[in-house]
């Protein structure tokens, strides 16, 4: 086995280990440590493509990244029923993956955290603490450019059904994302409580504020053929911030754990 292989192999014990990750927070910024995507990024081009057929189905995928083993020592609880978990990807003692679900390499899934039956954990993206991925939400990953901030999902926060959560978009601490909500880094979102919109920031990330409670919402157009049309685009709108009664409503069952 070459040096470069053997530090690929490494990176992804450390990645499933949680000794390192891909993204974290330093004085209060999330920032990338780009140098661990590069040597993701490495295990594509050194492995070759080999047969991983399971049974009736046919896989077929780089030798170097096969789905990830657990075992019950992991205190990780999936659920049969055809999840797959890809190797270099980290999931906390407590994490509960319902079927069929899908976490990516590089990916980071913290304690207490549920991903819902069809739901996607993209490359790299950092799902915190006590966070509910509902039914069929997508959380977008990104292994190129390696400097590119992932999605990143922050404690306590509930992605609801149906959503798609794209580009580097961080949803912050408790924030609640309605059904069918999809943002990504170029979509503006109306802060209907302060009366803003909130736009990307001088590093290019769109921030979801902590707490926000936002639902799939429209603006109008203001000029050219679809003003006179009277069309409306997508807008997410951040109606309230959350209060005990959100917390009601979003709270997971504990005789789900």
């Amino acid at each position: 086995m070459n040096n470069e292989l053997e530090k690929f192999y490494e990176v992804l014990r450390q990645l499933e280990a949680g000794q390192i990750r891909v993204a974290e927070k330093k004085d209060g910024k999330w920032v990338v440590n780009s140098w661990i995507k590069e040597v993701i990024l490495s295990g594509f081009r050194l492995g070759k493509t080999v047969d991983m057929s399971d049974g009736v189905f046919s896989f077929f995928d780089k030798d170097t990244i096969p789905p990830r083993r657990f075992t019950a020592a992991d205190g990780v609880r999936i659920v049969p029923g055809g999840t797959t978990v890809r190797r270099g990807a980290y999931l906390a003692p407590s994490v509960i993956m319902m079927p069929p679900s899908y976490v990516n390499i590089g990916a980071y899934v913290d304690e207490g955290s549920m991903v819902d039956s069809h739901a996607v954990v993209g490359s790299c993206a950092q799902v915190g603490k006590h966070v509910h991925l509902a039914a069929t939400c997508q959380i977008g990953g990104v292994l190129e450019p390696a400097g590119a901030l992932p999605v990143i999902i922050e404690d306590d926060a509930f992605i609801g059904g149906g959503c798609g959560i794209y580009e580097g978009t961080i949803i912050g601490e408790r924030a609640v994302i309605g059904s069918g909500v999809v943002i990504t880094r170029g979509t503006p979102v109306f802060d209907a409580v302060n009366g803003c919109y909130i736009r990307p920031n001088e590093a290019g990330q769109l921030i979801i504020p902590a707490g926000a409670v936002v639902v799939s919402g429209t603006r109008p157009m203001t000029k050219g053929p679809g003003a006179a049309e009277g069309i409306h685009v997508y807008t997410p709108v951040i109606i309230k911030y959350r209060d005990s009664k959100t917390d009601t409503s979003v709270t997971l069952e504990d005789a789900l754990r």
